[in-house]
């Protein structure tokens, strides 16, 4: 899809209704679906952001940014995610929460990023948080500036998310689960799977209704 095209249909897009964790469960983990809401609740998950961030490339079509994240000792190591992070006491809401933590994990343009939706909340049993992503975009092809939480930028083609052959699942082992099967998407040669997936496929399905 053409950027330009996609920014006609922006208030199409604020105004459409999402699909919700119907969309999200046709790509989540078995683990996630046995947490109902009440029991999600009872657990008091830690609050985080993530940005969705759309723009153009230098040819003019749609591209989204997602992050391969750095080693280290947590559950979500060497994992794909959106930029975004946790809920700081200083911020006034999770929105300033996704912009704030894309800034310092990729290097955007704060003030050019214009946010036009929230989408459904995901919640990640293993670490605890409750994700709230906003989807957004800027006007020009970025000058992404990662920091050491980042280990690579995958900038995916939107023609690529939208594609039949994305869906896909495989067998994976993490470091609180062994051999399991999962859906998952295969972009830019990525597996992408869990939290994200889930979001993707709530994207996706919003974005089939102006495709």
């Amino acid at each position: 899809m053409n950027f330009l095209v996609f920014k006609k249909h922006i208030e199409q897009l604020s105004d459409a209704k999402i699909g919700g964790l119907e969309a999200q469960f046709k790509l989540a983990p078995e683990i996630r679906k046995q947490f109902s809401e009440e029991k999600i609740k009872a657990s008091n998950p830690r609050k985080a952001g993530v940005l969705v961030l759309f723009y153009p490339n230098k040819k003019g079509e749609l591209k989204l940014l997602l992050t391969l994240r750095a080693s280290y000792k947590g559950v979500h190591s060497a994992q794909i995610s959106f930029p975004g992070g946790k809920l700081d006491p200083k911020d006034i809401s999770l929105k300033n929460t996704a912009l704030r933590e894309a800034k310092e994990e990729v290097g955007i343009v704060e003030k050019d990023i214009s946010v036009f939706k929230k989408m459904t909340d995901v919640y990640i049993p293993p670490s605890n948080f409750i994700v709230t992503p906003f989807l957004s975009y800027i006007e020009y092809t970025p000058k992404f500036t990662k920091n050491y939480e980042v280990e690579a930028l995958i900038e995916v083609k939107l023609s690529d998310l939208l594609s039949k052959t994305a869906i896909s699942s495989t067998i994976l082992s993490t470091s609180y689960a062994k051999n399991i099967h999962v859906p998952c998407f295969k972009l830019n040669n990525y597996i992408v799977w869990g939290a994200t997936a889930m979001m993707l496929n709530e994207i996706r399905d919003l974005i089939k209704t102006i495709s």
